[in-house]
């Protein structure tokens, strides 16, 4: 109990306040009004996820997924108003998904401990695809009306390209390996939770979850493989004490 109390006191209630207050104002002012194209919608452009990716890095997974559910139910009400589809699918995929960010990133991975990774990756490949060409109407989600080749692609590029990332960063640079793995996790699977969530609530068809998958996994993914390291790096130089190498 008492171990529980020191990782959860009161610098992390503050920190998690603060999480979701930036979360949710900054994610106001730079999602620009851009929504995921018709039909699909609803998800909004959000690179204000780079917030609780640094904070649940920081300060842990309990402060990353706290502060997300708050901050993205507070813009939710600011930007559509609907309260159960918030509590239903973007809380449940915000505090889920940066509550693994926060998880991951603070573990050191060795590559051996990654084989799962990179199977789970692999699988979530083939399965893609073979949605893609199962249920090639995928096509008609965008208005710029995508043939299913052109969908492949951009399935491969952005989630293969997230994995092989994660690949060339754990052999290349080891101090960011946990956060990468913990970044494409996270966002993956917050990603699913989110296009599972809206199309059972909607009742739209199934490929549709597809495509809301793809819409929040490329529009996410690059600021937090992009922008975290950095604002990383300036952190542990700014306060040295929240580094790896010091809590080690």
């Amino acid at each position: 109990m008492e171990k529980a109390r020191s990782q959860f006191g009161p610098l992390q209630i503050a920190m998690t306040a603060i999480n979701a207050a930036l979360y949710a104002s900054i994610g106001l002012v730079t999602y620009f009004g851009i929504f995921a194209p018709q039909p699909l919608g609803i998800v909004r452009f959000w690179p204000a996820v780079i917030i609780p990716g640094v904070f649940a890095t920081l300060f842990g997974p309990w402060v990353g997924g706290i502060g997300a559910l708050f901050g993205i139910f507070v813009s939710d009400m600011f930007i559509h108003g609907n309260a159960l589809l918030s509590i239903t699918i973007g809380i449940p995929s915000n505090f889920i998904g940066f509550y693994l960010v926060g998880y991951i990133a603070r573990k050191q991975l060795s590559l051996r401990k990654l084989f799962p990774v990179f199977a789970a990756g692999a699988l979530s490949l083939i399965m893609g695809v073979y949605a893609i060409l199962a249920f090639p109407e995928t096509r008609s989600l965008y208005q710029i009306q995508l043939s299913v080749a052109e969908t492949l692609l951009l399935f491969l590029g952005v989630v293969g390209g997230s994995y092989l990332l994660i690949i060339i960063v754990s052999a290349l640079w080891s101090e960011w390996r946990s956060y990468g793995v913990g970044s494409v996790v996270g966002l993956g699977v917050g990603s699913t939770i989110i296009g599972l969530g809206l199309t059972a609530y909607f009742n739209t068809p199934l490929h549709y979850s597809l495509g809301w998958f793809i819409w929040t996994f490329t529009t996410e993914i690059p600021f937090l493989l992009l922008l975290g390291p950095p604002v990383l790096k300036a952190c542990y130089r700014a306060f040295p004490s929240l580094s790896p190498s010091a809590k080690k």
